[in-house]
């Protein structure tokens, strides 16, 4: 879903158990996220990306397989490594209320356990490293941490 389509979109959710009632804390965040990516300056490459949930990618990952996505979600599960060349790698859990994906990059990884970033890369469905296949991966080209934003604007 692009920054455009955000106010088109509801869900519907029953917690009250009377009826059903558009889900806005969800549209607000999203679009309070597009607005402050707008406001930051952040690369036109970052806004171009489509923002997407983590229950996108995994619902429909052949639709955004080596595809350029943008995830919001929180770090867990941070390692960081050496990569066969002699290269500092790293790789972590990108998780959300509605699933997880690997991210993995080389360098030093500005993030730390637990913080919310938005990750920028191409997913990968499926990748056979070996006799391993690894599934629903991001390969990141850019993380930025949402408080480097604007703690105030991202809830």
């Amino acid at each position: 879903m692009s920054c455009g389509a955000l106010s088109a979109k509801t869900e519907n959710c029953s917690s009250d158990g009377v009826g059903t009632r558009p889900r806005l804390r969800v549209i607000c965040k999203r679009t309070i996220l597009c607005v402050v990516l707008l406001i930051t300056g952040t690369s036109a490459r970052l806004t171009a990306g489509t923002l997407l949930e983590i229950a996108d990618l995994l619902s429909h990952p052949d639709q955004y397989d080596k595809q350029v996505v943008v995830v919001v979600g929180k770090v867990t599960s941070l390692q960081i490594a050496t990569n066969r060349q002699g290269n500092l790698a790293y790789g972590f859990l990108l998780n959300d209320a509605n699933g997880s994906v690997k991210v993995v990059g080389l360098g030093k990884a500005e993030v730390h356990d637990g913080e919310q970033v938005i990750v920028e890369g191409v997913f990968n469905h499926l990748r056979q490293v070996g006799r391993a296949i690894i599934y629903n991966e991001i390969k990141a080209d850019s993380i930025r941490t949402l408080d480097r934003l604007n703690p105030d604007l991202v809830g």
